[in-house]
């Protein structure tokens, strides 16, 4: 039995972890959970899996949560202290599932105090990967990748001599603008962004697929999980979502990992690993075998001057430690904007590139000695994309 905590077990990627742990009650126990301020969904997963921890995001919610359970209600936290408590559980792997910087400090935790990690916040490794590397190395801890590109390089590696591979090739659907004109996409509103054709995500991750700042960041996080410099590592559009990302070995051969575009399965890669789930068995109403009969797998360059954020990213990863987290920080901020009507969607990009060429201009430059000097670099950045929205600069 693995007994299994979650960061941001109401997200996305959590809902989606729970699904496939409740499919195996015999595999798995859920000791702890952390969530945010959606205390009805929690409850209902407290009601389900009994965990003997819940965190929420503050006071307030922790009262609604114990409300809503009566007694028999788990030990209740809130704040940064609960979910550093979440994350330190007894627990043989946490479940890194928030979105954002916030995730940084509780995953951090879980490494320190010898958790594996499942990771699926793929901030934590933007903002820090440097720094959250060094630690999963002095710990002994395992890092294992859950977004479905990173999840597929992790795959097919395994076996291989790593002095064998040539390059990482990461694979993205191109989004909902793909065939969209420069012009089209200038005025590209909240719903046409969030249409995703293929996978079904959070409203961020959404829209940093259609901006392909999601692939750069994945870029970035491929660096740090393969110990891989980014010139080795390349971004193909395959806008059937069927191959997840391919590696490149030194004899010319490529190998890659196939299957339905669904996140349960890289998240039950991770949580299993080194097993397999039986998952076609365990939810046949929920997920399909891949049919390739009659199918089509294209593939195509990103188009950079359309999506400038994926040439951001190796832009931030040329620069020094804390520049990714500038750029992953602007582009929160900008997006979150953009989910509030208050920017247009190729501000997004604009106002990242302006951000990161300030803090290259300003020779801030300095390796990360510790969490509080990446959320440093973030919050700089952050305050620098408000003021250029303050100024109209990013209109």
């Amino acid at each position: 039995m693995k007994r299994i905590a979650v960061l941001g077990s109401t997200g996305s990627v959590g809902e989606q972890t729970l699904e496939v742990a409740g499919a195996f009650p015999d595999r798995f126990e859920v000791v702890a959970l952390a969530a945010g301020r959606r205390v009805e969904k929690l409850a209902e997963q407290v009601r389900r899996f009994r965990p003997l921890l819940v965190s929420v995001a503050d006071a307030d919610a922790a009262r609604a949560l114990r409300d809503a359970l009566g007694t028999g209600a788990p030990a209740i936290a809130s704040g940064d202290a609960g979910l550093e408590a979440v994350a330190t559980a007894d627990a043989d792997l946490v479940v890194s599932a928030l979105v954002g910087a916030v995730g940084l400090a509780p995953t951090l935790a879980a490494i320190r105090a010898g958790r594996d990690v499942a990771l699926a916040n793929k901030e934590v490794l933007v903002m820090a990967g440097a720094l959250v590397l060094r630690a999963v190395r002095a710990h002994g801890v395992r890092l294992l990748p859950v977004d479905s590109e990173h999840s597929a390089i992790f795959q097919v590696l395994a076996g291989q001599r790593r002095e064998d591979l040539r390059r990482i090739v990461l694979t993205a659907s191109g989004g909902p603008f793909r065939e969209w004109s420069a012009a089209r996409i200038a005025g590209a509103s909240v719903e046409e962004a969030l249409a995703h054709p293929n996978w079904s995500m959070g409203p961020k991750i959404t829209v940093d697929s259609a901006t392909l700042m999601n692939k750069g960041l994945e870029v970035i996080e491929a660096r740090w999980l393969f110990d891989v410099p980014p010139e080795r590592i390349d971004v193909l559009v395959h806008p059937q979502s069927v191959v997840h990302s391919l590696i490149e070995l030194c004899d010319g051969s490529v190998l890659a990992q196939l299957g339905v575009p669904d996140m349960r399965v890289p998240i039950a890669v991770a949580v299993a690993w080194p097993e397999r789930l039986p998952l076609l068995d365990r939810l046949p109403r929920a997920l399909s075998p891949l049919d390739l009969a009659g199918g089509r797998l294209d593939f195509e360059a990103p188009d950079r001057e359309r999506f400038p954020c994926l040439e951001l990213a190796y832009a931030a990863l040329r620069g020094d430690e804390a520049a990714p987290a500038v750029l992953n920080a602007a582009n929160e901020v900008c997006v979150a904007a953009f989910l509030a009507r208050r920017l247009p969607f190729p501000a997004i990009a604009a106002t990242n590139a302006a951000v990161l060429e300030q803090h290259f201009a300003a020779q801030r430059a300095a390796p990360l000695r510790d969490a509080r000097d990446a959320e440093e670099a973030d919050a700089w950045a952050r305050a620098r994309a408000r003021e250029r929205f303050a100024s109209g600069a990013a209109a």
